[in-house]
């Protein structure tokens, strides 16, 4: 096998062309071995294998700099750059991560994870280089649905007016997670139709002018040739329009092709972009046929591609069936997505209410903005998005959202710990972040039915709303469901020694602990908060005052969430209470499973009963637990 002499790029740079691709089958079928064993981004990886042999057999790396946008189709590089074999490890704690990682390996010159930035960073790097008398090369990956994000189209237009030496090669695969969508994708299709534009080749160019006496007019004919079809075809060339050098398409399956147009962008003066045509899941039917389930995917059966752990129901479900149900009795709901139809779970509603259903791409501050317009024209907008994704759109929330107090409805799916994908994914920050935006309402389900009741009570709410819920999620039963009013608690048991507050997921975890420490003689009063805003600070300050310590519990961040709500209680009131918060550390938490995640960090039921069981009773101090 070549892949077994592969370990770092200078092995890539003696091998003939067919012999590199002998080594993208047998990186291919390590991909999909591997990934079918721990889970992860296959599709997105698939598409890029030539495309990232190409670029370490070119290329200098880690001098010249390589940054991949969002990142998740790092696995081939990481392959290629000296972790071939903690390939295994991938996405779980301790082992490699998912996502490029500077403190992983110093081929990884960024950290990524989100999408619509690498343009931004590479930018950077190249002035900084220039600052600098340094002479690398700058070469930033995004792909096609990235585009949709504005940041991306800030950096181009910087890029482009600034006659920097920089490569930008657009992924070109119609993807991002879902199918791609709007005017950025309808422009390159257009740009994928000139193949006549493309065969007037730059290495043509280069032998035809050497022919005697006339090569020279014969390549400005064939110049001004070139640049009617291009006219003719494409009726605006935008990325040469902005200040970029346009090359391609080219194939991103052809390794020779992809080495050529590299090494001439090598010699080149200023903003390069090179548009590459790949598709996503090459080379493994399943994912080829259906690449956005297998953009992220759990274990899987490589044979047939099915997946071996399959829920029946998870939030992302059970919110797409309650909002399609609202939608069906209200005709002002209409629902709004960031290129995430499935993973949020508005398939069947963008199915049933196409006029009602809006993707608007990768673009969360777009997404947050036509929900304004829409609420303040009188229609209800429901918009779920990744709680990590969220975070892009924190000034809209504020300025377009709250200032005007409008009904929108935010769902952030994936709350909490989401495990494998790591800090960039995690969705700690949400409750902290939103909380101190006027006129926001936050609330949080214990299950299913409660995120149902919640959608419910947002509808008819008429304010803004964010409803956070995690990924997943077990089908956890209540025996009740107490009808939710604004700022309400909800009592679940009674005791007198230790009162738990929990939001979230984190109350089957509260009423776990509380039967754990009933089972030791310590009697607990387990509360629901269901809101951290506005709180209930009335009827939870009367079991705060009559219990000896208290507890919260929560799947957030401990800075700005509930325990702090807690804490400013305790203040306001000038209590002297023994409190014990349990949440994360003000640190990013790395990837590995939830379970593992939790219990690193005192969340899980065992953790949290020990450390409870040694409190000295009779100390009432403010303390944390993390």
């Amino acid at each position: 096998m070549i892949l077994e002499k592969i370990n770092y790029p200078e092995d890539l740079k003696p091998l003939k062309i067919e012999d590199k691709k002998i080594l993208a089958d047998e990186i291919r079928k390590k991909l999909i071995e591997t990934v079918s064993e721990t889970g992860g981004h296959l599709a997105s990886n698939l598409g890029v294998v030539e495309l990232t042999i190409a670029l370490h057999s070119v290329f200098n790396t880690p001098i010249d700099k390589i940054i991949w946008d969002v990142g998740h189709q790092t696995y081939v590089h990481k392959i290629l750059t000296g972790r071939k074999n903690k390939l295994s490890s991938l996405r779980k704690m301790n082992g490699i991560a998912g996502f490029p990682k500077t403190a992983e390996s110093i081929y990884d010159c960024f950290n990524t994870g989100h999408s619509s930035t690498s343009i931004s960073i590479g930018l950077g790097m190249a002035r900084a280089r220039d600052i600098k008398g340094e002479n690398n090369k700058i070469i930033a990956i995004i792909g096609d649905g990235a585009l949709t994000g504005g940041m991306a189209l800030e950096a181009l237009n910087d890029v482009g007016s600034s006659n920097t030496n920089m490569i930008v090669i657009l992924n070109d695969n119609e993807m991002s997670i879902s199918k791609n969508v709007g005017g950025i994708s309808m422009m390159l299709s257009k740009l994928r139709t000139k193949s006549i534009y493309v065969n007037a080749s730059i290495k043509g160019k280069k032998i035809i002018s050497r022919i005697p006496v006339v090569g020279k007019k014969i390549v400005k004919f064939v110049q001004r040739t070139k640049r009617g079809i291009k006219q003719l075809v494409i009726s605006k060339m935008y990325f040469e329009d902005i200040g970029f050098r346009y090359l391609g398409p080219v194939d991103g399956h052809n390794i020779e092709k992809l080495e050529e147009i590299f090494n001439i962008c090598k010699d080149q003066e200023g903003p390069i972009l090179i548009h590459v045509l790949t598709k996503k899941g090459n080379g493994y039917k399943p994912a080829e046929l259906n690449p956005g389930r297998f953009h992220s995917i759990s274990k899987f059966n490589k044979e047939n591609g099915e997946t071996i752990l399959k829920s029946e129901k998870d939030y992302s479900k059970v919110f797409g069936d309650k909002i399609v149900k609202i939608a069906e009795k209200n005709k002002k709901i209409v629902a709004i997505t960031a290129a995430m139809t499935d993973g949020t779970g508005l398939t069947e509603f963008a199915k049933k209410f196409p006029n009602r259903f809006f993707d608007v791409g990768i673009a969360e501050q777009h997404a947050i903005g036509l929900a304004a317009g829409l609420a303040k024209s009188g229609l209800i907008p429901i918009v779920p998005i990744y709680s990590s994704f969220i975070q892009r759109a924190y000034d809209q929330l504020i300025h377009d959202v709250a200032l005007q107090n409008l009904p929108v409805i935010i769902c952030a799916d994936r709350a909490g710990i989401v495990g494998r994908d790591g800090e960039t994914h995690q969705g700690l920050l949400d409750m902290s972040f939103t909380n101190t935006i006027p006129n926001f309402n936050i609330m949080a389900p214990k299950d299913f039915q409660e995120l149902e009741c919640m959608l419910d009570f947002a509808v008819n709410l008429k304010k803004p709303v964010l409803i956070r819920y995690p990924r997943g999620g077990e089908d956890i039963k209540f025996e009740t469901t107490k009808e939710i009013i604004l700022g309400e608690s909800e009592i679940l048991s009674l005791g007198k020694e230790i009162t738990i507050i929990a939001i979230g997921k984190m109350v089957s975890t509260a009423v776990k602990v509380a039967k754990k420490l009933e089972e030791e003689g310590i009697f607990v009063t387990v509360i629901n908060a269901r809101f951290l805003k506005p709180f209930d600070n009335k009827n939870i300050l009367n079991y705060v005052l009559n219990s000896k310590t208290v507890v919260t519990i929560e799947d957030g961040t401990a800075i700005g969430g509930l325990g702090s709500k807690l804490e400013e209680m305790i203040v306001e009131n000038h209590l002297e209470v023994n409190l014990i918060k349990f949440a994360y550390p003000d640190e990013f938490i790395k990837h590995g499973d939830t379970q593992e995640i939790e219990k690193k960090y005192g969340l899980d039921v065992g953790s949290i009963v020990e450390c409870l069981k040694s409190q000295e009773k009779n100390i009432k101090i403010v303390k944390t637990n993390y």
